[in-house]
């Protein structure tokens, strides 16, 4: 049996993470834990619904609660990811800095905790897992890229998704892998997956990795405004990979740990089982 911060701290590890990311914590306490619901977002419904199939513990990827409050204080991680592809990390900051002020702005007037206190009346524990899934996601999605895309210098956008297409979640999601800019002729040139940081850094920040001389950005989703400003920039491609499907990447490989250590895990509410 399992207690809630026991959960985390798989999930923590599995990510390779040193502390646990503003996005992410315990909601509800609990122990005693044999069986936990995993979805992708959970609201009172999917309470309800956990709570009918003898459920333990809830846990939600999309944070609720503070967790979903603090989301913009982990989009600094995406300043991180720029340097790695090359942007100078005064400028990285720069650029993301209008967008995480925005992301503050709307979740400070958001209902945060209904799903909290609902499982808190039912008695449910309740863990939030963000950042460690995309970060996994994120991990496992470029290696795979690197692999079958980075030998071959004129690979197309087509090659990229047929290598995404590789992937169980992609293969099994309704929502396969979308070029919003970009042709399936066009050039990919260096492939770079951004999927971790809370939510999209908008327009400047993709400019801002193309000038660093990334060709094409593989996202988890993009907003039509970002992609107009993305087209009118005529630098870049970006391929949508789908949300639902690069979220589950990462949450089963936290299901996968969870399961290694002994717990009963359902998945529910978005997460896309690729067996």
């Amino acid at each position: 049996m399992f207690t809630t911060e026991q959960i985390l701290d798989i999930a923590v590890k599995k990510a390779g993470l040193d502390c646990v990311p503003a996005d992410s914590g315990v909601l509800v306490p609990g122990e005693n834990i044999k069986k936990a619901a995993f979805g992708v977002d959970i609201e009172v419904g999917e309470v309800l619904l956990a709570k009918e199939l003898g459920v333990d513990c809830l846990i939600t990827h999309h944070p609720e609660g503070e967790h979903l409050v603090n989301l913009f204080k982990v989009m600094e991680n995406q300043i991180d990811r720029m340097v790695e592809a090359g942007v100078p990390i005064n400028k990285a900051q720069k650029v993301l800095s209008e967008r995480k002020e925005q992301v503050e702005r709307n979740l400070h007037v958001s209902n945060y905790n209904r799903a909290v206190s609902a499982a808190r009346l039912l008695g449910m524990s309740f863990v939030a897992i963000h950042s460690p899934a995309d970060f996994l996601a994120q991990r496992v999605v470029q290696k795979h890229l690197d692999e079958k895309i980075g030998p071959y210098p004129k690979a197309t956008l087509k090659d990229v998704v047929n290598a995404l297409m590789e992937l169980p979640e992609y293969q099994k999601t309704h929502a396969q892998p979308k070029i919003r800019v970009g042709s399936e002729e066009s050039y990919a040139g260096k492939v770079f997956v951004t999927f971790a940081g809370g939510t999209s850094g908008g327009a400047k920040v993709f400019k801002a990795y193309f000038e660093a001389g990334i060709g094409t950005l593989v996202v988890m989703h993009v907003p039509d405004d970002v992609v107009k400003e993305v087209k009118e920039q005529n630098i870049g491609n970006v391929i949508v990979a789908g949300h639902m499907a690069s979220d589950s990447v990462g949450i089963n490989q936290i299901i996968e740990e969870l399961e290694k250590a002994g717990l009963e895990v359902v998945r529910f509410s978005g997460v896309i089982d690729p067996k």
